[in-house]
């Protein structure tokens, strides 16, 4: 049976991670190639050789809104789906449940409550991110609500499914030539793949694929397998774009707090 988190484990993680980012982020100063650096089209790379994934990045589509085709319509941007063949292989009980979920969304999309939105989704929220890179370890930090996630890289195992899951899954990563391949596994079920319904179980593998093609540019890609409710895996991809204003940085959106202000009447009163 399935344990959620104590106290004691997120005060250890958080710790764990402010650590990390304070080395991480440190090791830029000593990363090698900058972007600005670097003649037209050529992928900066870290002092070890491998491609650098740094920087801030963001995805520019409306797959949080809906991962597949749509049409615009009131507080939705029509948009192209980021779903290969724009099929989503369900089972039959869980298609009826993705429509149920489309028709009660308002009410029942995790992102409304403000929760973390989960891998691959929070990739392409219309928030940015930033990774910072070591030999040993990936760090993203994510704008929407300061979400973490330490990607460990030292070839240790996802820890025991059946005693811990995560909002964000468990990240272990390596490198596959000059691709970033990142294994998550251990999530909860609770996260959507976007406003549209889109949902998965407790058993969701994702693979994700960072492959930087430039010096302004990465290709990312993830592919879903979920046996408790898709037939077959099947894949998402997109560019993500780096960045580039002057003094960029991530800023804050403090969705719970957001949320307090606009239930109990205060919001704009600080």
């Amino acid at each position: 049976m399935r344990v959620r988190t104590s106290a004691a484990v997120v005060f250890v993680g958080v710790l764990v991670l402010a650590v990390a980012s304070a080395f991480l982020l440190g090791q830029r100063a000593a990363s090698g190639q900058s972007a600005g650096s670097l003649s037209s089209g050529a992928v900066p790379r870290m002092p070890n050789g491998k491609p650098s994934v740094e920087g801030i990045w963001q995805a520019l589509n409306t797959a949080n809104w809906d991962i597949q085709d749509h049409s615009g319509r009131v507080g939705v941007p029509a948009g192209q789906g980021v779903v290969e063949g724009n099929e989503i292989p369900y089972q039959d009980w869980a298609l009826a449940k993705k429509k149920e979920n489309f028709e009660k969304r308002a009410q029942l999309d995790p992102e409304a409550k403000c929760y973390m939105p989960g891998v691959p989704r929070l990739t392409y929220e219309p928030f940015p991110f930033q990774i910072a890179q070591s030999d040993d370890h990936v760090l993203i930090i994510y704008e929407y609500i300061h979400i973490h996630r330490l990607l460990f890289m030292d070839g240790s195992p996802h820890p025991d499914p059946e005693v811990i899951d995560f909002w964000m899954g468990d990240s272990r990563a390596r490198w596959e030539g000059d691709t970033l391949v990142v294994d998550v596994r251990n999530f909860n079920d609770q996260t959507w793949f976007d406003r549209a319904g889109n949902f998965h179980s407790d058993a969701l593998h994702v693979v994700e694929r960072y492959t930087r093609t430039g010096p302004d540019h990465m290709m990312y890609e993830a592919t879903i397998e979920d046996p408790k409710v898709f037939t077959r895996p099947w894949k998402m991809s997109m560019p993500l774009y780096r960045r580039q204003e002057k003094n960029v940085q991530l800023l804050e959106y403090e969705c719970y707090a957001y949320e307090r202000d606009e239930r109990l009447g205060t919001e704009g009163t600080k």
